[in-house]
């Protein structure tokens, strides 16, 4: 990458999405809404990883080139910079239940990036960001839910 594209980059963000073992499917309705939100240009693929945890924790990383049947995300393929190292693999491995299969997907948020910019031109820098899992979303409003039966 460039300076300038260095300057220009939105948030860079990565999911990890486990399948227990014999039950992925990366290349069916995920692939396709990945797909959608590339075209949309909401996202860009940076990487693509798919990681197999066996039973004794050994990791297999196949990098999506090294996948047989890409389906939708064939075209995306050859855009992807590669980005993750072995160190990256065994940490984000580690969130891995043995016998499972995940893929990791590192994206740049598109729709943010003129405001990183901005914000970078500003004179501000990013010192933290980070996400509420959807669980902690959906106990919190349970929860809420609760005591407001509760207040009646």
């Amino acid at each position: 990458m460039t300076e300038q594209s260095l300057d220009e980059l939105g948030p860079v963000d990565f999911v990890i999405i486990e399948f227990p073992a014999g039950q992925s499917n990366f290349s069916g309705e995920m692939a396709e809404e990945l797909v959608r939100l590339v075209d949309a240009g909401t996202i860009r693929l940076i990487d693509v990883l798919i990681l197999q945890k066996s039973e004794d924790g050994t990791i297999d990383a196949l990098e999506l080139s090294d996948a047989e049947d890409l389906g939708p995300l064939a075209d995306l393929e050859a855009e992807l910079a590669e980005l993750l190292a072995e160190d990256d693999i065994e940490n984000l491995a580690a969130a891995m239940e043995p016998g499972s299969v995940a893929g990791v997907v590192v994206y740049e948020n598109l729709w943010a990036a003129p405001f990183a910019s901005a914000a970078r031109r500003a004179g501000g820098r990013l010192i933290a960001d980070g996400r509420i899992p959807m669980q902690d979303i959906i106990a919190s409003l349970e929860a809420d839910a609760e005591f407001e039966k509760v207040g009646d």
